[in-house]
């Protein structure tokens, strides 16, 4: 039977929502990320262009086009305008927002996520149901089926199949008699992987020999890397590929277009003659240059469009008379080598500056940062020395890299090939630079010293953890996997001291200091739970039970619904339920719903026989008590009667019974037929509780029908589903009857209409869901399927729904496929958010972090340092010790848990040591600057990339922070990272350090 004939349409927001939150939005031809996008100007590359798309209007077979050549020519720029053109023509002229152009995928090497394939086809193929909505939901069903195929590490072979060619092969009859649609990547070099990139190529080739798809063609760029041209050759790709190289004398592997021909020279000119007559808008006594002066700058851009763009930035830079640097640009040499020609440009920009070697030193540095930081960041990164005048020094260098306004935004490159001039120093010209240090090693060197300055040296980490772990020696431990079972009853924000209070009362420890927990929102959670409903049972809960908080408990929900359970009636039947009932919270309880449903069991009716009862009914509360519906419903019943004709006898011939058969309740309860009528039979059938209801009972017509066998299927009809939505329904609805038959499959029928829909959202319906008929049947299908329908999507983020997802089986559902894609929702992610579910977010951060530190591994031939010894101690944790200390550690601010927790157990208070150590820690970690965060994060990056052997001054700097320092940029990092991206970078520099340090080390500490 299929979902949708069981009246719950199949839902998949969920899985949508999850794949738009891994799509590279980044990627995207035309996204911001990119702005300014390099795009043909008008009357450019025209030849080219009209030749590039003749080829993607081809019918004949699918092709790989391949446009690729050296940094500069302009490769992006012409991805761009084909991906806008193909963006802007329909599949069918007749059909609005179907475009041609079905996806895009810009690399770089800047972004993490823009740099590997891993994310590849999730694009695509969000942006191919994007442009095509009917193949949406087989990409959505392709994710629920098998939802690691939005996992980057997943095989590019499973998620090309899935996502890229299953809802292609979805498409081929309906593009059958259209124009070919296209897919443009660019800057496939960019992909830093050369393993992915010849897979990718290999996969795409097979992918356009399929013959199930529509026609498409893939126009791919890149640099010309012998990688990507060994991947072309090869036998399954190079009979699709039409190459488009620079290179005009050499024969490609199919027809070849020249990118790089005569017509290019004229387009250069054409985009000089554009760029100064902007120019000329803003400085209109700068005459436009003559043409032979154009040509010459045309000729020494050598047909490279970066060329021509970096020499119009240094042209126009407004601290400049454009007169002056128009002729320096005019008198480079004409001898200019190709592939050289920005290089030789740069030299020339380079030579401008007042001292250029500093301005080199600072465009090395700013083209080899991992991630850009402002100005002052740079400086500050540097230091005193090689830091000084770099504001002054990068304002020269705008014509190669962007500086923006505001000094709190990064800078950035505008062009790979600087990363490429200054990535060996042969590149550059200029005699001074080729005795300076690489970047790599400067950046290492400015990390140390940086780190060393801002991060006083301390063992407090060490200290706090060691002292934890003594006190931890006697618990036993379990498996740290089982915690998320044991700790199933969060719901408020996890925080260190709770939780480890939590643990210690679920091993046993329950001691009086720890009662306290028993009062917390996580405390009544678990009194809940059957682990605590066993305890309730024992004689240990008497004690508690009469402290002020046990007594605030029992007015809880939780509480008074504990009173209802089979416990908590025989307490109430104890000396010490007694005597509470006698006190003032006692009656005050007895005033509620849950206390006079109580007074309504035998448990109730026998302590109203009691003294303490009769004396009770003398009170304004008992009296008021006599007046409510369900007790004058009561007299009418077996019960009732036996209780007027017994010890009822006794309370009416009190001052309250017999003021209350003065009131007009008890008078028309007596003057009725049916008053008489149950007073002399064994009862009435059970029916609603509302004055509508007696009414109806007085007519002959539903005295007639309260005579015959009530036929559930009477509530099938639409009569019987319109008295449903009554006061009168809604109240027998929560009878227990009503209740039964909810269950039924007639009930199930009826809660998928629109009118039980309806009630699933009122008070009543809410009421209802959260008891255990409701839970039971949230959990069966009808409630899974109401769950995924519109109205059940609606009902999860109200205050019902949330506080039905912290119940058991609230949280059982969340497990399971249905509960995990609505988590995926905005709804969902909003949901996780909240206080009461961020157990769920802490708890699959520590699973990331206890699988990290599983697998992490010290090596046994260095020496054992500080900051390793506190690994080794934290693996060496008991599993409750271990998630409080990593709550910890996680930016939690415990300065509230003293107030809460001030018991004398030893671990409580070495916790609240530890707690309070690592909020002051966090403290002071979060104030640090950018520079220094930059350092702490890609010191072994750099390291690693340094020219080998290190000089002397970089060997000497990483072994002092190595044997000093480390330990505090563990605390540091801990506190504001997660562990494993910190055990990434720790684990580097341990290889280093085993590479360069492990011998004087070793030969030190054996001295010692």
């Amino acid at each position: 039977m299929s979902q949708n004939s069981l009246g719950g349409p199949r839902s998949y927001e969920g899985t949508w929502e999850k794949l738009s939150h891994v799509t590279v939005k980044g990627a995207e031809y035309d996204s911001r990320e990119r702005q300014p996008h390099p795009k043909c100007l008008q009357g450019t590359r025209v030849t080219l262009l009209d030749q590039i798309h003749r080829l993607l209007d081809s019918r004949e077979q699918n092709r790989l086009i391949w446009l690729h050549g050296m940094a500069g020519v302009g490769k992006s720029a012409i991805a761009f305008s084909i991906a806008e053109r193909m963006r802007a023509l329909r599949v069918q002229e007749q059909v609005a927002g179907e475009k041609r152009l079905l996806g895009s995928f810009f690399f770089s090497r800047k972004h993490t996520k823009r740099c590997t394939t891993g994310y590849f086809f999730a694009t695509l193929a969000y942006q191919l149901a994007i442009n095509f909505p009917s193949i949406r939901e087989d990409v959505n069903r392709a994710i629920r089926d098998n939802p690691a195929l939005l996992d980057p590490d997943k095989s590019l072979r499973d998620q090309m199949e899935e996502l890229f060619l299953q809802p292609l092969r979805r498409l081929r009859y309906r593009l059958c008699q259209c124009s070919p649609s296209v897919f443009v990547v660019d800057a496939l070099d960019e992909c830093i992987s050369t393993t992915e990139v010849a897979d990718l190529i290999s996969l795409l080739g097979q992918a356009l020999r399929e013959p199930g798809l529509p026609v498409i063609h893939i126009l791919f760029t890149s640099r010309s890397e012998e990688h990507i041209h060994k991947a072309i050759q090869n036998e399954d790709v190079h009979a699709l590929v039409c190459e488009i190289p620079v290179n005009t004398s050499g024969t490609g592997v199919a027809a070849t277009i020249s990118v790089d021909d005569a017509n290019v020279d004229n387009d250069i000119h054409i985009y000089l003659e554009h760029s100064f007559r902007q120019l000329q808008g803003r400085h209109p006594d700068f005459p436009q240059p003559p043409r032979h002066q154009l040509a010459r700058l045309a000729s020494r851009a050598g047909r490279r469009f970066i060329v021509a763009s970096t020499m119009m930035k240094f042209i126009n830079d407004e601290d400049y008379d454009p007169r002056d640097r128009l002729q320096l640009m005019l008198e480079l040499t004409s001898d200019l080598l190709p592939g050289t020609e920005v290089y030789k440009l740069y030299d020339q920009i380079l030579s401008t500056c007042a001292d250029p070697k500093r301005a080199y030193i600072h465009l090395s540095i700013v083209a080899t940062l991992v991630d850009p930081l402002p100005i002052s960041q740079i400086s500050k990164l540097l230091g005193p020395s090689q830091g000084r005048d770099v504001e002054t020094t990068l304002a020269q260098l705008r014509s190669v890299m962007d500086i923006p306004t505001d000094r709190n935004l990064p800078i950035n490159i505008h062009h790979s090939s600087v990363r490429d001039y200054v990535s060996d120093p042969s590149n550059c010209g200029l005699p001074q630079v080729q005795t300076i240090n690489p970047p790599h090693t400067l950046l290492a060197q400015s990390s140390f010293r940086l780190m060393m300055q801002d991060i006083p040296e301390s063992n407090a980490l060490l200290d706090a953890l060691s002292g934890l772990k003594r006190h931890s020696r006697a618990m036993p431990s379990d498996d740290p996997h089982s915690l998320k079972d044991s700790l199933a009853f969060i719901v408020q924000p996890p925080e260190p001291l709770h939780i480890l209070s939590g643990m210690l009362w679920l091993r046993g420890y329950r001691s009086s200091d720890l009662q306290p927990w028993l009062e917390t929102l996580d405390g009544c959670a678990w009194l809940q739970t059957q682990g605590g409903r066993d305890w309730l049972h024992t004689r240990g809960k008497e004690g508690w039970l009469h402290t002020q908080g046990g007594r605030d408990w029992l007015h809880t929900p939780n509480g008074r619904e504990w009173l209802q359970s089979v416990s908590g009636r025989d307490w109430l039947r104890s000396s010490g339920g007694r005597d509470w009932l006698n006190a003032s919270a006692g009656r005050e309880w007895l005033q509620t719903r849950s206390g006079r449903d109580w007074l309504q069991t035998r448990s109730g009716r026998d302590w109203i026989k009691t003294r303490s009862g009769r004396y009770w009914l003398q009170t304004q509360g008992g009296r008021d008590w006599m007046q409510t519906p369900r007790v004058r419903s009561w007299l009418q019943t077996r019960d009732g009667r036996d209780w007027l004709t017994g010890s009822g006898q006794n309370w009416l011939q009190t001052r309250s019974g017999r003021g209350w058969l003065q009131t007009r309740g008890g008078c028309a309860w007596l003057q009725t037929q049916s008053g008489r009528e149950w007073l002399q039979k064994q009862g009435g059938r059970d029916w609603l509780q509302t004055q509508n209801g007696r009414n109806w009972l007085r007519t002959s017509s539903g005295q007639d029908w309260l005579l015959t066998p009530t036929r559930p299927d009477w509530l099938q009809t639409h009569s019987g589903r319109h008295w449903l939505q009554t006061q009168s329904g809604r109240h027998w609805l929560r009878t227990s009857r009503g209740a039964s038959w909810l269950q039924s499959h007639g009930g199930q029928d009826w809660l998928r209409t629109e009118g039980g829909g309806d009630w699933l959202q009122i008070r009543g319906g809410q009421d209802w869901l959260q008891t255990r008929n409701g839970c039971d049947w949230l959990q069966a299908r009808g409630g899974r399927y109401w769950l995924q329908s519109r109205k059940g999507r609606y009902w999860l983020p109200t205050e019902a729904g949330q506080n039905w997802l912290h119940t058991q089986a609230g949280r059982n559902w969340l497990q399971t496929s249905n509960g995990r894609d609505w988590l995926q929702t905005l709804d969902g992610q909003a949901w996780r958010s909240t206080p009461a579910a961020s157990v769920w977010v802490a708890m699959e951060e520590f699973s990331s972090m206890f699988k990290a530190i599983s697998d992490y591994t010290i090596d046994p031939e260095m020496p054992l340092l500080p900051a390793f010894q506190v690994i080794q101690h934290f693996k060496n944790l008991p599993d409750f010790l271990m998630f409080p200390v990593f709550l910890a550690l996680r930016q939690q601010n415990c300065s509230t848990s003293a107030a809460h927790f001030t018991p004398d157990v030893e671990i409580i208070r070495a916790m609240m040591a530890f707690a309070s150590f690592a909020d002051e820690a966090w403290g002071r970690s979060r104030l640090a600057s950018d520079a220094l965060k930059y350092a702490c994060q890609n010191w072994a990056f750099h390291l690693s990339r340094a020219p080998h052997p290190w000089d002397n001054m970089l060997n000497h700097l990483f072994k002092s922070f190595w044997n000093r320092h480390l330990l505090s940029w563990l605390e540091r990092q801990w506190c504001l990272t997660d562990l494993p991206s910190y055990l990434v970078v720790l684990s580097e520099g341990q290889r280093l350090a085993k590479e360069h340090l492990l011998q004087n080390t070793g030969s030190s500490h054996s001295r010692a």
